[in-house]
């Protein structure tokens, strides 16, 4: 937990994909959005990639109940949540609006 608090304390956004690996199997498009997102994006933000079943105490913390689940985070301060598959477009959008 100690590490998570370092990762979301950036002064740069950080979007962080919250996913089951046994689900990620059947979704390479997730794989495909989120490079996407980072090459758009660059070095104006983060994205990175958690597991829900090799981090459980931090997905129970967080609530994490649905996959995927993308939150954004800045400063440490969540700012944006939400469940259910993006598209590239508007996780970059969502993203650059914290840029």
């Amino acid at each position: 937990m100690a590490k998570f608090g370092e990762l979301i304390s950036s002064d740069i956004p950080v979007l962080i994909d919250f996913y089951a690996e046994w689900e990620e199997e059947n979704s390479e498009d997730l794989q495909d959005v989120l490079r996407d997102v980072a090459a758009a994006l660059g070095d104006k933000a983060k994205v990175i990639k958690i597991d829900i079943d090799k981090n459980e105490t931090l997905a129970n913390a967080l609530r994490i109940k649905g996959n995927p689940t993308f939150i954004i985070y800045k400063d440490g301060e969540m700012k944006w949540r939400q469940s259910g598959t993006q598209d590239a477009n508007t996780l970059i959008n969502l993203v650059q609006q914290y840029v």
